[in-house]
């Protein structure tokens, strides 16, 4: 090899490894490259350079560290280049508007990466190409970039975050002119462009000089007082805000959350909530959990339980380490306290948004027919339930807050109203901070009423049907295993035939978004776009069950996610929940097989 190392004995692996160190000018992960080739650690080196990350609709997410497979540098430089490359051609006015970069606290010491470290380089390929950008000077929350795209009219935008992933990941999310989340085929045509483009550009190293150059501009405090300025849109009622006596605890879990949330709450003339000290500062390591995601529940709770009870507040809120997302809980009569799951806070804060919009009608901001709220295929189907007794539209989206947010989009552009967005992971609108100010003053109003938010949950039920779901996944690292299990329910009762019913429960309807094949249409064929590259079937139960089985983007999961939806009236909860648990012991027997396919369940 050259350089003077020696060869690993894989001709593919030395020339990827004398390309590597060609390029890399981090001292720190070409001396780990270096040393891993001097100890003959030839399966480290496969690890590092086995492949390269996959640039997807959600970008790059890996652990930072040397290698093509890892985030660093010198990937961030040659996915910049591969960026700004697909850019070049999709935008002829790219160098009047522009890009937007921002980033989270996330950095690995041993790699000397940082978000901070990739965004600034992200800049440097974007302004050697002449591209004016729009770098944060600090730290944000993941909704200000795409916030910053829409408000600035950019090009598009890059967020440096890994989210609520293990503290050595990192990633790269891409956000396209309409503000949303890129979407097929543009992460086809932007990993094309990655691959030619992979040695660096002559000026794409120098940050200093990027630093200093007339296109780069801080936009962090006009954006924040637009952002505060914008969200009280959402606002209706100031008065009652100003008032409350309602105490509530936030947590940041070690992100970036805490002076933007405390700032949305000052923009709704909130008391601030009580913050949980231990994790209100950003801090890399996350020491006080041992996965920094508010969906992981009880755990990473604790500390803010604890404050709560000291301080005697109710409700806790908190955000994921990149504020992108919500999760709410609230103490119980009981001493006990509840985490609310993603669909029953859509049931809330739809509720909510739609009460505060008929509030303003009153006020004749525009008729009914306009309004849409947006849920994705794996989501409880109770905003449905509430669009068909209250009149407004409700439509399904693909699985993935990029879907909802291009087609929300898509109906604004024709002058839709679209009131709410969410998804089964724990979400309002990918924003968790105006959504935690949103709550704070829903919260409030509920309080003044003397209502807690599980008696409002309960009402809505009792109003328009008790919707309960029941959601987990099997583990099976065997792609093969996966396929023959899909391939085996589309081929249930002969060639071509999906099962008429599970363990006696009779189906009424099947969606096959791996096929594009929808019982439901006349043609049978899915209105929602289909994609060969994922498994997902949808069966209805003449019960008023829906099960989902899919499989996940990016871990070796089969999920299902199950919801009985129950006529209004029909209250009693129990026989609604042994009658799902049923359903789903039926379809864990008869369609999932674990024992014959070697499945491990999801772990306690």
């Amino acid at each position: 090899m050259e350089n003077g190392l020696e060869s690993t004995g894989d001709s593919r692996l030395d020339q990827a490894v004398t390309q590597w160190l060609l390029y890399d000018k981090n001292p720190k992960t070409a001396a780990a490259v270096r040393e891993m080739v001097k100890n003959g650690a030839v399966s480290e080196l496969q690890k590092c350079f086995g492949a390269r990350m996959e640039f997807g609709t959600a970008g790059l997410r890996a652990a930072m560290g040397p290698g093509v497979s890892c985030m660093n540098d010198l990937t961030i430089i040659q996915t910049t280049q591969g960026f700004c490359a697909y850019l070049e051609e999709c935008f002829p006015d790219l160098k009047q508007k522009g890009v937007v970069i921002g980033f989270d606290a996330r950095a690995h010491s041993p790699s000397g990466g940082s978000s901070k470290r990739f965004a600034c380089l992200a800049a440097s390929v974007l302004i050697s190409r002449g591209v004016p950008v729009y770098l944060f000077g600090d730290i944000t929350p993941t909704p200000y970039v795409p916030f910053t795209v829409s408000h600035l009219g950019l090009c598009a935008g890059v967020m440096v975050t890994a989210s609520h992933n293990p503290k050595q990941d990192n990633g790269y999310k891409v956000y396209w002119a309409n503000g949303a989340q890129i979407i097929p085929p543009h992460d086809k045509g932007i990993a094309v462009a990655i691959e030619q483009n992979l040695e660096p550009w002559p000026e794409s190293w120098d940050t200093d000089g990027a630093l200093r150059n007339a296109l780069l501009n801080n936009p962090y405090q006009d954006i924040h007082r637009e952002y505060c300025q914008t969200i009280q849109q959402h606002c209706f009622h100031r008065e009652l805000n100003k008032h409350t006596e309602v105490k509530i605890v936030h947590t940041s879990v070690h992100g970036v959350g805490h002076i933007f949330v405390q700032a949305a709450f000052k923009a709704f003339d909130l008391q601030p909530p009580y913050a949980v000290e231990e994790q209100k500062d950003p801090d890399p390591e996350f020491p006080t959990v041992k996965y920094p995601n508010p969906e992981e529940g009880e755990g990473v709770l604790t500390l803010s339980f604890a404050l709560a009870d000291k301080e005697g507040a109710s409700v806790v809120l908190a955000n994921d380490p990149d504020a992108d997302r919500l999760a709410v809980a609230e103490k119980q009569k009981s001493g006990q306290w509840r985490v609310f799951s993603g669909n029953e806070l859509g049931a809330l804060l739809g509720w909510w948004i739609f009460q505060c919009w008929k509030q303003q009608k009153g006020e004749g901001k525009g008729s009914i027919k306009d309004v849409y709220m947006l849920s994705s295929t794996v989501s409880s189907k109770i905003l449905r339930a509430i669009a068909v007794k209250e009149g407004f539209h409700f439509e399904e989206t693909l699985t993935g807050f990029k879907w909802m947010g291009n087609r929300a989009k898509e109906l604004m552009d024709q002058g839709k109203n679209v009131l709410f967005a969410f998804e089964e992971a724990i979400v309002l609108d990918k924003d968790g901070v105006s959504a935690a100010a949103i709550a704070g003053e829903f919260i409030s109003y509920l309080t003044s009423k003397n209502i807690t938010l599980s008696q409002q949950l309960k009402s809505i039920y009792e109003e328009y049907g008790y919707h309960i779901t029941k959601n987990s996944y099997f583990i099976c690292h065997n792609q093969e295993t996966i396929k023959e299990l899909f391939e085996h329910l589309r081929n249930y009762d002969g060639k071509n035939s999906y099962p008429k019913d599970c363990g006696g429960f009779t189906i009424t309807a099947v969606r096959d978004l791996t096929t594009g094949y929808d019982s439901n249409q006349p043609d049978n064929k899915a209105v929602l776009p289909s994609s060969k590259s994922s498994q997902m079937i949808t069966f209805t139960f003449a019960n008023g069950g829906v099960a989902t089985m899919r499989t996940s983007g990016t871990e070796p999961k089969i999920k299902y996610y199950t919801e009985l939806c129950a006529a209004p009236g029909n209250s009693d909860l129990n026989l609604l929940k042994s009658e799902l648990d049923n359903l789903v012991d039926s379809i864990v027997e008869h369609f999932y097989q674990p024992e014959k396919n070697g499945l491990i369940p999801r772990p306690e």
